[in-house]
């Protein structure tokens, strides 16, 4: 009887777990090699400049993970940010998402130098976003599997950040009562 029982709750375990999965709106993936186990069921970019068009032209942030497969750490946090189902379901409906194994040229994107695991932000603008950091002062851009909170904080910042720089950038008033004083130039005066 005891046995049953605890076949029973197993497979209730079993199958919450495979339920309790995030899976994007338009159903589900066929997993990337490009997504190197961080979130099978994203779309990855394959490259920086595929990452950065992409950006652009979706006008959405891009979340760049650097890490190396024999890292341990690495491997805590991939393990830790592929199952927070929010986090994978921001970076799906929000984002544009990269990860590489190695160093690219662009010195932006090491600010504080080049260690992993290391979690960068760029906005459609091509501006890596040195504002958004994690919790070490000592490495500006770490997270452990610990910060997956402060992380999401992070990409929740970084998706604000933008919809209020595009809420800035805007270029026909919404009432003729937004209309900007004109300033007068010296030559006017």
């Amino acid at each position: 009887m005891t046995r049953a029982a605890v076949s029973f709750v197993l497979v209730l375990v079993a199958l919450s777990y495979t339920f309790a999965k995030y899976v994007p709106k338009s159903g589900k993936r066929i997993p990337q090699t490009l997504s190197r186990g961080w979130g099978d069921q994203l779309i990855w970019a394959q490259t920086y400049e595929q990452g950065l068009y992409w950006s652009r032209s979706r006008n959405k942030p891009l979340m760049v993970l650097f890490h190396l497969e024999d890292c341990a750490q690495c491997q805590a946090l991939k393990q830790a940010f592929a199952n927070e189902d929010e986090i994978q379901r921001t970076l799906d409906e929000d984002f544009v998402v990269l990860n590489l194994m190695q160093e690219t040229t662009d010195k932006s994107l090491s600010p504080d130098g080049q260690y992993v695991p290391r979690i960068v932000f760029v906005d459609p603008s091509m501006t890596v976003r040195a504002d958004i950091v994690g919790p070490y002062p000592n490495r500006l851009y770490a997270y452990e599997p610990t910060d997956m909170k402060l992380l999401l904080e992070n990409m929740k910042k970084a998706r604000s950040l933008l919809q209020f720089s595009a809420m800035s950038r805007r270029t026909t008033p919404t009432s003729t009562h937004s209309l900007p004083i004109p300033l007068l130039l010296k030559s006017e005066l």
